[in-house]
């Protein structure tokens, strides 16, 4: 049984394919842009998101989330980077929480995991992930609408788009994993 993680797994992709939207909306310059002096860009997030990920869920149920190879400070670091390796990179955390996902049922929730030698259920490790992506998703929607202004197209409803939204509210459940 799986109920739990694949209502998990859904919030996961929906925020997943939120940044991707953002993201597919800019340049390469503006993916590089940090705002003001010390604000993080768009491939600066992108960078620590996918590290968090390959850390936290490489060998999740048998190592603590935050491996000794991991550079977290490195993550941080300005790169100029294409919009191919920047895919690259977002794809590779990805793809390692989704595999960890999938060998996973929910009878294995109240199982423990440690970060950063912090025990953990599983079920709070994976809110505390699923949290931590959801906060760095929304700097990437937030700076992608600020670089596009008028050119940017809305991810979720409108201004003004309620009404019609709540008539027909596509959208409103992520899709599952794919079958």
């Amino acid at each position: 049984m799986r109920p739990i993680l694949e209502s998990i797994e859904a919030e996961y992709r929906r925020y997943k394919l939120l940044a991707e939207g953002a993201m597919e909306q800019l340049s390469e310059e503006q993916l590089l842009r940090s705002p003001g002096t010390t604000g993080n860009s768009v491939t600066t997030i992108v960078w620590h998101v996918s590290g968090n990920l390959e850390s936290r869920f490489t060998d999740f149920l048998r190592s603590d989330g935050e491996k000794p190879w991991r550079d977290r400070d490195s993550e941080f670091l300005s790169r100029t980077v294409s919009r191919a390796e920047l895919r690259e990179k977002w794809a590779r955390g990805w793809s390692v929480l989704f595999a960890s996902l999938a060998q996973l049922d929910d009878a294995q929730l109240q199982k423990v995991v440690t970060i950063r030698g912090v025990p953990h259920s599983v079920i709070e490790a994976l809110h505390r992930s699923l949290t931590h992506v959801s906060y760095h998703v929304g700097q990437i929607v937030f700076l992608a609408k600020e670089f596009r202004g008028d050119g940017w197209r809305y991810l979720t409803i409108p201004p003004g788009g309620t009404v019609a939204h709540n008539k027909s509210p596509v959208g409103e459940k992520p899709p599952g994993p794919p079958r």
